[in-house]
């Protein structure tokens, strides 16, 4: 991890090991850099499966490849290369991750389709099929390694590791998940932008696993963002190995479905919002909270356009309580919003109502707010019923600073 480490980071949570899931890291080379940079983890026969993809219409064959197993549920394998994203490199990139599933697929003795493969870094630069080889090679013989050290091998710009961990109670048995993640830049929704990967020991049938985490992921995943892009490479892929001797949940009708549901969407919620504290430069977590408005939906748009604005982030990065700003980034949006009806706060404190500044308005306790690390912004439309939450960071120097030396 980069030794500049972000002010909002969190410490990484004491993870229990998964039955069924043994994960190793190896050391590549993909890049010229002192540290391991390929995960291996390996899955028990009957795991299941399911993952939401990046739509951004340039993807790698990993992605591709990757969408049209998820399909099929059953997994035995992940590999995570760090480093060189394999994006944007023709028939070579594809033929690399071929290599890699099949070498895979030899060792475990089981069918291609069921090892996944993920890849993140810099893009257009195909992946070397002899540092992968032979960096599987020593992942097979490597020993098991904590989820700390895989969160740490998979990551390229992240200054912390990143996991999360929640339970549920499924009839008379506990089920516990745990989740890695990592994502610092190129951060915008679109499925999920980063890499992250979900083990539980549930049993839980592909489709319903499946259903289940594309619901979270739109409340989580695809509510945050750092700087509008989304990555070519973007996965989150969620893994059941069933250990925990559950009996097999299958629909929203099942004991315990509602329970693990929501522990899921913690996972998702917790990792998502560590990429957004791991953003590029950021010195302030944003939550941007839409009220009023015509739709869910329509709120998200809104919150999005908010969280997305380059004269929002740069105002609160300066401390600057410019709710003009807002107003801007709200009429831009391109939803239902009428000017004589908005309202805008931060922290709890309206500056301005109903399409007007307050008269007795006091910038002092906002001002106070904004020199925070934690920054809530707050949006009511006076349209409908309509509500969202998105999280975003302020945009700093520091951005600029870790983008223009990407490749070096």
């Amino acid at each position: 991890m980069d030794l500049h480490r972000s002010p909002l980071a969190r410490a990484f949570p004491a993870m229990p090991k998964i039955a069924g899931v043994t994960a190793r890291v190896a050391r590549a080379g993909y890049k010229d850099w002192g540290r391991c940079d390929l995960t291996f983890v390996e899955l028990d026969e009957g795991t299941a499966v399911s993952g939401v993809f990046t739509r951004n219409v340039c993807c790698s064959s990993e992605v591709e490849l990757g969408r049209e197993q998820a399909r099929l549920g059953k997994a035995r394998a992940l590999i995570v290369n760090a480093g060189n994203s394999n994006a944007f490199t023709g028939y070579r990139g594809r033929e690399a991750v071929e290599v890699i599933m099949a070498q895979v697929a030899d060792h475990l003795g089981c069918a291609p389709s069921e090892v996944f493969v993920s890849s993140t870094g810099v893009i257009g630069v195909p992946l070397p099929q002899d540092k992968a080889r032979e960096g599987l090679a020593a992942a097979f013989n490597a020993p098991e390694c904590s989820w700390e050290e895989a969160a740490a091998t998979i990551g390229t710009t992240d200054t912390f590791t990143k996991g999360a961990v929640a339970t549920a109670v499924i009839g008379d048995k506990t089920v516990s998940l745990v989740g890695i993640v990592k994502g610092s830049g190129m951060i915008a929704p679109d499925m999920a932008t980063m890499l992250g990967y979900i083990f539980t020991d549930a049993a839980v049938e592909p489709a319903f696993l499946q259903a289940m985490l594309s619901a979270a992921s739109d409340a989580t995943f695809n509510c945050i963002t750092v700087d509008s892009d989304t990555s070519t490479s973007d996965t989150v892929l969620a893994f059941a190995t069933g250990k925990a001797g559950n009996v097999p949940l299958a629909s929203v009708d099942d004991a315990g479905s509602d329970a693990f549901a929501a522990a899921l969407h913690d996972v998702c919620r917790q990792l998502a919002h560590l990429v957004v504290r791991d953003g590029e430069g950021a010195q302030k977590f944003i939550e941007v909270a839409v009220t009023g408005a015509q739709s869910d939906e329509s709120a998200r748009k809104i919150g999005l356009a908010v969280a997305n604005s380059p004269l929002v982030k740069t105002a609160i990065a300066g401390e600057d309580a410019n709710w003009g700003r807002v107003v801007m980034a709200v009429g831009k949006a391109g939803e239902p919003a009428d000017r004589d009806r908005l309202s805008i706060g931060f922290g709890g404190t309206w500056a301005a109502r109903d399409g007007q500044p307050l008269t007795d308005y006091d910038e002092a306790p906002v001002a106070e707010h904004l020199k925070g690390r934690e920054i809530m912004i707050q949006v009511d439309l006076g349209l409908g019923e309509g509500r969202a939450t998105v999280w975003t960071c302020d945009l700093t120097h520091g951005y600029i600073a870790i983008n223009a030396d990407y490749r070096s």
